[in-house]
C-alpha cells in the first residue's frame, strides 16, 4: 500500500471544515496555532550550572563540612584500631607482624581531619598515641 499524503477519510458527500475530526468534534481555529507555539516555547529541563549548585541540591555542606570531617576522622580512627588489632593477632600467633606494622605505619601517616567534637578528638588522640607507641616499640626492636 502506497501512502501519498494527507487525504480526507470522510464520506464523499459530507463537507469537512478545518480542524474538525471525523466524529464531528471541532478543535477550533486557534488550536493549531496554540499547539505550534507551545511546542516551540517548551524546552527540556535545565541542569545545574555549577558544582556548588549541584552540592546545594544534594544538601552537602561542602567538601570540608563539619559532618564530612567527622566521618573521615571516625573512618581513620576505625582503620587504625583495625590495624592495631591485626598487629596484636600477629603477635599472639607468634609471627613478627611486619605486614601489620607497615599497614599501621601507612594508616598512621594519613592526615587526620580535625573534628569539631572535643570528645571524638580526645579518643582519636588516644588511638594516635597507641599507634605511636607500637611504632616506637617496633623501631627499638629493629623490625
Amino acid at each position: 500500500m502506497k501512502i501519498t499524503g494527507p487525504q480526507s477519510n470522510t464520506p464523499a458527500g459530507r463537507p469537512t471544515r478545518t480542524g474538525q475530526a471525523a466524529g464531528g468534534f471541532s478543535l477550533g481555529s486557534t488550536a493549531g496555532a496554540a499547539s505550534a507555539s507551545a511546542k516551540a516555547g517548551v524546552s527540556g529541563p535545565a541542569g545545574p550550572t555549577s558544582v556548588a549548585s549541584l552540592m546545594a541540591l544534594q544538601g552537602v555542606e561542602g567538601v570540608d563540612g563539619p559532618q564530612e570531617r567527622r566521618r573521615r576522622a571516625i573512618r581513620r580512627g576505625s582503620r587504625l584500631l583495625d590495624r592495631l588489632e591485626a598487629l596484636k593477632l600477629a603477635h599472639l600467633a607468634g609471627q613478627g607482624g611486619a605486614e601489620a606494622l607497615s599497614a599501621l605505619s601507612l594508616t598512621g601517616r594519613e592526615e587526620r581531619p580535625d573534628a569539631e567534637d572535643a570528645g571524638l578528638n580526645a579518643v582519636l588522640d588516644q588511638v594516635d598515641l597507641r599507634v605511636a607507641v607500637e611504632l616506637a616499640k617496633a623501631a627499638v626492636a629493629g623490625r
